[in-house]
């Protein structure tokens, strides 16, 4: 942070001297840092001294005094945007944050003073006293301030990164330098002119009517990509048919597109009831430059806005492992379907039950789609309520419903030219399947809340483990909806029609969580994959993986043992030497305990008469647990007898 002086009146604008020593002194001589050859500034001038991270100014007894904001001084402590006048010229006082330390850039050369005596040279014609230009400086005044002005809000706007903060931010900016009563900034929708972004503001905080702001000057405005300034607008003929500011009583109004290289992307409002407020060049030319640094910042915005969604969306789809496994004859039929209908647009329904990955393989049809780099949109209808579900899907205006505070687009429109995907599609709600069948069919949706048609360029693909038909029967699916979703259909494999995969499975989950947890395994014991290979797995590949990651975790030797297996598991398994048993007692450790639990379980099962409840009291455990344990014994015929 270095403090500069900027000469904006008396000598070339524009001039800058970094007060980078711990002393410079101005005056008429050469010995001084900064030399003014002007016959109004005494040879040794004053004194500007570093202390700490302020400047102080010292007058050093001058004979036409040091001023500062117009004041003549002796000692002043300077503040960012004083105005210092030494003789006839006029510096600006600034400190801009964050800029660059002089001393790692600035190149020193023999003469040591900052100007040569020719910078400052005035002729002794154009030599004016102070006193008799007070028009001139207040005229340099107000232009200082309005420099100050767009400086502040360049700065304040530009290290914004939300468009909340840009809108609630720039207004009150505006109101210091512009005579305005209220305001509005209204940010444009791409290739429209419906404003999805509206922000205003009083200029009096007690005030928090609504802002009326006149659609015919606004269109204008976008129209023609050119300001508006009128102050007498009943009569003014450029406005004379917007209805709606002769129901305002506003006097004076002031509208700027915001635009960079020809293209508007927003519009500042400002007017004044007041008939004593007037609006001129001048404020015409200082909202030019704001809308122009305004433009750059709500493009910054958007920038950094699209790259924190993407960054977001690649995260998701990185932490997901994209790639199936299996190499059985039934995913060899899959892997060829993937293939024939990828290159296609057409609608695709997956089925096929809870866990058997649906959505690796509806991925896996985008990543060899020709929609391979647009976004991949994946929404669970089961996991959402109605509402949310279709504020989610199509969007919703502001205000549509409570908390609705600003515009939100909804997956259709964010998976823009790529594919969405529909997991659990069995759950929607019927009023939004007859939503959704119009996308389908027409390839158009509006927000809740709005009237304005959008086009979806979009990819469906839907999956679900519900009987579709049955459903239908049941009057909880729509069936014109469900013709046109079953366009092609994938039927995926569950775990226990592909047995043969669950080898390479076990070694993929075994890689995958060997890494994660930090633990070194090398396979699995014969017992632990003849048990993986029995097991029915009803939660499919989802259990499967569940299975090896808790057999990781909890293990405690390099392979993965039958007892680091859940207890469903091993419950199941039956003794592979039971015809080598001996006295009538089964040679498998596995086994003998299960069948220890049988007689357990029937025992109790009898003396409570057949009433579940009491057995599961009788054998200390749940119902629920006592269920499972008869499902995976096998002994449901048993307890009939």
């Amino acid at each position: 942070m270095t403090p500069k002086l900027i000469v904006i009146a008396g000598a070339p604008e524009g001039l800058s001297f970094p007060l980078s020593e711990a002393e410079v002194t101005i005056g008429r001589d050469f010995d001084n840092l900064i030399c003014m050859p002007d016959m109004s500034v005494s040879r040794h001038h004053c004194v500007i001294k570093k202390d700490a991270d302020q400047h102080s100014i010292t007058d050093l007894e001058s004979r036409n005094s040091t001023y500062v904001n117009g004041i003549p001084v002796k000692h002043h402590r300077l503040k960012n945007g004083d105005h210092l006048r030494v003789g006839d010229t006029l510096f600006l006082y600034l400190v801009v944050e964050g800029e660059q330390s002089a001393e790692s850039i600035q190149v020193r050369f023999d003469d040591s003073r900052l100007i040569t005596t020719e910078t400052m040279l005035l002729r002794k014609d154009a030599l004016i006293e102070f006193e008799t230009t007070e028009d001139k400086f207040a005229a340099v005044s107000r232009s200082t301030r309005d420099l100050n002005a767009l400086l502040k809000i360049s700065l304040a706007i530009n290290s914004l990164h939300s468009i909340e903060s840009f809108g609630n931010q720039l207004l009150p900016l505006i109101f210091e330098v512009i005579p305005a009563s209220r305001g509005a900034i209204l940010i444009i929708e791409k290739d429209t002119v419906e404003f999805p972004m509206v922000f205003g503001r009083h200029r009096s905080a007690m005030l928090n009517d609504p802002i009326r702001v006149s659609r015919t000057v606004t269109e204008r405005v976008i129209r023609e990509g050119e300001p508006i300034l009128s102050n007498d607008v009943l009569q003014d003929f450029i406005i004379r048919d917007a209805s709606s500011l002769a129901i305002d009583p506003i006097q004076a109004l002031l509208v700027v597109p915001i635009a960079v290289a020809g293209k508007v992307s927003g519009v500042i409002y400002l007017d004044s009831p007041d008939p004593s407020v007037k609006f001129d060049d001048d404020h015409l030319q200082l909202m030019r430059a704001i809308a122009a640094v305004s433009a750059v910042a709500l493009e910054n915005i958007d920038h950094i806005s699209r790259l924190e969604s993407d960054n977001r969306r690649l995260q998701a789809e990185i932490a997901i492992q994209h790639d199936m496994v299996g190499d059985s004859q039934r995913m060899q039929e899959v892997y060829q379907f993937i293939a024939k209908v990828a290159p296609t647009n057409s609608t695709v329904l997956i089925r096929g039950e809870s866990g058997t990955g649906k959505e690796l393989a509806a991925r896996a049809i985008h990543n060899n789609s020709l929609r391979a780099g647009k976004p991949f949109v994946a929404i669970n209808c089961a996991a959402l309520t109605e509402t949310l579900l279709e504020s989610e899907l199509f969007g919703h205006e502001k205000g549509a419903f409570t908390g609705a505070v600003a515009t939100k687009k909804g997956k259709l429109e964010v998976a823009e030219g790529g594919t969405v995907f529909l997991d659990e599609l069995g759950e929607m709600d019927l009023s939004i399947q007859s939503k959704l069948l119009r996308v389908l069919q027409n390839r158009e949706f509006e927000r809740v809340g709005g009237t304005r048609t959008i086009k979806a360029d979009i990819r469906l693909i839907a999956a679900t483990n519900r009987n579709l038909e049955q459903s239908i029967k049941e009057g909880r699916f729509r069936e014109d909806l469900y013709y046109r979703l079953n366009v092609i259909r994938l039927n995926l494999p569950s775990l226990r029609e592909r047995r043969e995969d669950i080898p390479s499975l076990a070694r993929f989950f075994i890689s995958k969580y060997s890494q994660q947890c930090n633990r070194k395994i090398t396979g699995i014991s014969p017992q632990a994959l003849d048990c993986l290979q029995k097991y029915d797995w009803p939660g499919n590949v989802r259990e499967f993986e569940n299975a090896i990651e808790r057999a990781i975790v909890l293990g405690t030797t390099e392979d993965i043992q039958l007892d680091d297996l859940p207890e469903d598991l091993s419950e199941t398994i039956s003794s592979p030497g039971s015809d080598n048993s001996t006295d009538g007692a089964p040679s498998n450790f596995y086994a003998a305990v299960n069948e220890a639990k049988k007689r357990l379980i029937v025992g109790a099962f009898r003396q409570a008469q057949g009433n579940y409840t009491e057995a599961a009291r009788l054998l200390d455990i749940h119902p629920n647990h006592l269920h499972r344990l008869i499902r995976n014994l096998g002994i449901k015929e048993d307890m009939k007898r």
